[in-house]
């Protein structure tokens, strides 16, 4: 934990050499990516992404609610579908793409599971969302058809659907096995045909400064729509990125992250 702040430095001082590479990342096809902070975080923590993104070829927007303080900021549901179904009119109708760091990947599942039609991607940064699994699957579904929207359900409701497959939308999982902050097993997927987990060696802190987190998000929204693959480690991937090996995935429901119970 103490060292998750020097390693986030050091991920920072990391993007210089490796701004060449970078700026030849796949291009992007101008279609809207969401991007959304963690725990504690604003729009400023998320500033070199949007940059990068933006670089790329992307319309990359903040999500514009200010600090992230968790389930305690009111009304968080609405303002929530309220930005996505914003950023879906200015796309003219086309579905969007989301990248969450940490907690803000959490939200990203949450909207996608709301609103599969809306969302054409989703990347998740060191986000906790497979701890959330504390329904079952028959009272889950029923608890969601009792809410006509997003903001109508409960809590618990929501942090669940943190943890569902995403019906429909394609998904990539990024964490690290050196993350202090959020359990690797908080924050991977089992893969399927549309879900896939990528493994950095970076810090939680460092996330979205790293050079190998920002490549890989790239490519990840590079993909055209409906003919989304899996991540590969071919060639120098295989020595930037990690096996992503989720044995022994052990459960981890309930643990308290970075101080706080998400």
């Amino acid at each position: 934990m103490f060292a998750e702040g020097p390693r986030a430095f050091a991920e920072m001082a990391g993007l210089i050499p490796a701004a060449p590479f970078l700026l030849n990342s796949p291009r992007g096809d101008r279609h809207h990516v969401l991007v959304m902070p963690g725990l504690g975080a604003s729009d400023v923590s998320t500033g070199v992404l949007r940059s990068y993104l933006v670089h790329l070829g992307y319309r990359a927007h903040s999500w514009n609610l200010g600090r992230n303080l968790g389930p305690a900021m009111p009304d968080l549901a609405s303002q929530l579908s309220d930005r996505l179904l914003a950023i879906v009119d200015l796309s003219g109708g086309e579905p969007v793409s989301i990248v969450g760091w940490s907690l803000g990947g959490v939200y990203a599942r949450i909207l996608a599971n709301y609103y599969p039609d809306k969302v054409r991607n989703v990347v998740t940064l060191g986000s906790p969302f497979a701890g959330y699994q504390r329904l079952t699957r028959n009272s889950l579904s029923a608890d969601r058809r009792g809410a006509s929207t997003m903001a109508g359900s409960t809590t618990d409701t929501l942090r669940a659907l943190a943890a569902e497959p995403l019906p429909g939308v394609p998904s990539s999982a990024i964490f690290s096995k050196t993350d202090a902050v959020v359990p690797w097993q908080m924050a991977s997927q089992t893969p399927s045909a549309i879900a896939d987990n990528i493994e950095v060696y970076a810090g939680h802190i460092g996330l979205g400064f790293s050079a190998s987190v920002l490549y890989a998000t790239a490519e990840r929204l590079a993909q055209p729509a409906g003919e989304w693959q899996p991540f590969t480690r071919d060639g120098w991937r295989s020595i930037v990125y990690g096996p992503a090996d989720l044995s022994p995935r052990t459960q981890a429901t309930g643990l308290t992250v970075s101080g706080a119970a998400l």
